[in-house]
């Protein structure tokens, strides 16, 4: 008595919707918020509030091309490459 197989397009339909349900939960959202922080980074102006990865508040003080000098209190200035500011507090105005 042969066995039966379900016919491979079946078989398939179940990874297909496993990959759907994991970019649309996983991959997308991440994508977004990737894009989200390129532009926050592009658009840093002097006198902005930031906080950087390591939970460092500064105040942006000279813009470079891929790095960024914070003033962190009176005469204390620290670079730090610009893909280390995670959150934008203040505008400048």
């Amino acid at each position: 008595m042969p066995s039966q197989q379900a016919p491979f397009i079946v078989q398939l339909i179940p990874m297909v919707l496993i990959f759907g349900i994991f970019y649309f939960l996983v991959i997308r959202p991440e994508k977004n918020k990737q894009k989200e922080h390129k532009n926050m980074v592009a658009s840093l102006k002097k006198n902005d509030e930031v906080v950087t990865s390591g939970g460092i508040h500064g105040v942006v003080v000279n813009i470079k091309d891929t790095s960024i000098v914070l003033r962190l209190d009176e005469n204390v200035r620290v670079e730090f490459d610009k893909e280390a500011v995670l959150i934008l507090k203040k505008k400048a105005e």
